[in-house]
């Protein structure tokens, strides 16, 4: 897996992947950025959403769950002295589909989190991490 990052101006980096997809980082105002980009612990937050959410997905159809939609949130608290890692991450998955089985849903948060997100157990190296989900009935 390779990634580049490419100075623009100020505070404001240009990022490609490996696979060519870029993103905007920028700072606020503050830190001399024009807000016009994600930060990098914005696009950290996400790519343990973005993990997480795939992980769940593909548990849930493997155990012939008629999933249909699956939203990640994500509360996170970072230290206040650098490195400002973040310290506390609560991750709240709602699921909607056709008769979901609670205990199928919590089984593949469980193995996302435990076994197959690899964000999720990086970031469990310097976070305590929580979880819960929703299940919503389609029907």
């Amino acid at each position: 897996m390779k990634a580049r990052i490419k100075w623009v101006e100020d505070v404001m980096f240009l990022g490609e992947s490996g696979t060519g997809h870029t993103v905007v980082m920028d700072g606020p105002a503050e830190a001399g950025g024009h807000g016009t980009g994600m930060r990098p612990m914005e696009l950290l937050l996400l790519g343990l959403g973005g993990c997480t959410s795939y992980d769940v997905i593909e548990i849930l159809k493997k155990s012939r769950q008629d999933v249909q939609d699956c939203v990640v949130e994500i509360d996170a608290e970072r230290s206040e002295e650098a490195p400002k890692v973040f310290t506390k991450i609560h991750i709240k998955y709602t699921v909607t589909g056709k008769q979901l089985k609670t205990n199928f849903v919590e089984r593949a948060v469980k193995m996302s989190t435990e076994k197959y997100c690899s964000a999720s157990i990086m970031l469990g190296k310097t976070a305590e991490i929580s979880h819960e989900f929703v299940v919503i009935d389609s029907e």
